[in-house]
């Protein structure tokens, strides 16, 4: 063993390590850095060019320090072609070094992921502003975890994960009707799926958009949005039945019959080759049960009677019990679009008693609330004697959500 090497440990001094400082630097820990001084071990081939950067010096200078010999600036050539060489290898030693290295880690990933999808399975029954502090939270951490150590696998992850919180948070952010933090969010969202290649989440930041435009009364844009999201949903996909289900709706406030009916059907035949996924309740899995939802909606808009078997169904379906705090949010909006069809056939009793339910279940968010406020106008229009305590009901969940 070669004796104390004193000129190694000087030049590590001169540079401003201590030997714990130094051995952060190169990736080892203070008793390798104390042995390697003590000349009791060698750095390893591929902590080598991490040493020659941390003390500023070249190989043949690094060989001198642990060695005891003085550097020879003028190696013969062949000596300067073996020291190419090894130098070679190492830096090919220390790039497979950096790629594996990670902070992250699988484990990680997998609970960010699971977190996510527990997220979005709990949106039909939970309220928006809690699920969003879930959200701001988890999307904070994985915004830290960029920042890491990672392998490029790890990072993709972490870019898609990060999208689909981001998607995620602007459709609580919409339904809440916080527009400026809803543009924020999606825009996130459509970063971050541009940069993992991930056209799903492309295509789901459209057709958020489409709904909040819909709500806003812009129909015609809305079938633009969910056109352009058709056009890049990968074939099979929930985010392309779902924005052929928003293009059928936007059509309905459109007035346009023949459109319509055609998106319905189209909804029809790509959801019915849909196996029923292992959980349906998921925000972003098109359970095929939905379309049930969906077209019963479309019908009411469209003013089709139609709508009522399908509104009756869904209810049927999905009601728990007689508690409507309970209900799904599904459930609500099918007795909304129940009320507006029977409205439509003069079965008024029948019609106030589906809106009073949906207005009291405390399922209908903010971005909807227009939608119970159509029957309400509608009871009031006919002046029915329902109608002072639906409008009270009204303003009641309208000072709730705000």
């Amino acid at each position: 063993m070669p004796g104390k090497r004193q000129r190694f440990a000087d030049r590590r001094k001169a540079r401003g390590y201590s030997q714990e400082s130094f051995a952060e630097a190169v990736g080892t820990n203070r008793s390798t850095v104390y042995r390697w001084e003590a000349g009791d071990a060698d750095p390893h081939p591929f902590q080598r060019p991490a040493i020659q950067k941390a003390l500023g010096i070249s190989p043949e200078e690094l060989n001198s320090l642990l060695t005891g010999a003085s550097a020879q600036p003028q190696a013969n050539l062949f000596n300067a072609q073996i020291e190419s060489s090894d130098n070679d290898e190492f830096e090919a030693w220390e790039l497979m070094r950096r790629v594996e290295a990670s902070d992250v880690g699988p484990e990680t990933l997998n609970r960010l992921e699971k977190t996510f999808d527990d997220l979005a399975m709990a949106y039909p029954i939970t309220s928006p502003e809690q699920l969003l502090q879930h959200v701001k939270q988890h999307s904070a951490y994985v915004a830290r975890l960029l920042d890491a150590r990672k392998t490029l696998k790890e990072h993709r992850r972490l870019l898609v994960v990060g999208g689909w919180l981001s998607l995620f948070g602007a459709t609580l952010h919409i339904d809440l009707k916080q527009e400026n933090a809803a543009t924020a969010r999606l825009q996130t969202a459509a970063a971050l799926a541009k940069q993992a290649e991930h056209p799903e989440i492309q295509a789901w930041c459209l057709e958020t958009e489409a709904w909040r435009v819909l709500t806003s009364g812009d129909y015609s844009r809305a079938v633009q949005l969910a056109q352009a999201a058709q056009a890049i949903a990968p074939s099979g996909s929930s985010a392309l039945i779902q924005s052929t289900a928003q293009e059928g709706r936007a059509r309905a406030r459109l007035g346009q019959a023949d459109e319509t009916y055609d998106a319905i059907e189209r909804v029809q035949k790509l959801s019915g080759s849909l196996q029923k996924p292992d959980n349906p309740e998921h925000h972003y899995r098109y359970d095929p049960a939905k379309a049930l939802a969906y077209t019963a909606t479309t019908l009411a808009w469209l003013g089709d009677r139609g709508a009522e078997p399908y509104a009756r169904e869904v209810i049927a379906r999905l009601q728990p019990g007689t508690d409507i705090t309970k209900w799904p949010r599904r459930v609500a909006s099918a007795n909304i679009d129940l009320a507006l069809v029977l409205l439509k056939d003069n079965r008024l009793d029948e019609a106030c008693d589906s809106a009073s339910k949906a207005i009291q279940s405390g399922r209908v968010v903010p971005s909807n609330h227009w939608r119970g406020l159509e029957v309400v106008k509608a009871v009031e229009a006919r002046q029915l004697p329902e109608a002072s305590d639906l409008r009270e009901a009204y303003q009641g969940m309208k000072s709730i959500g705000r």
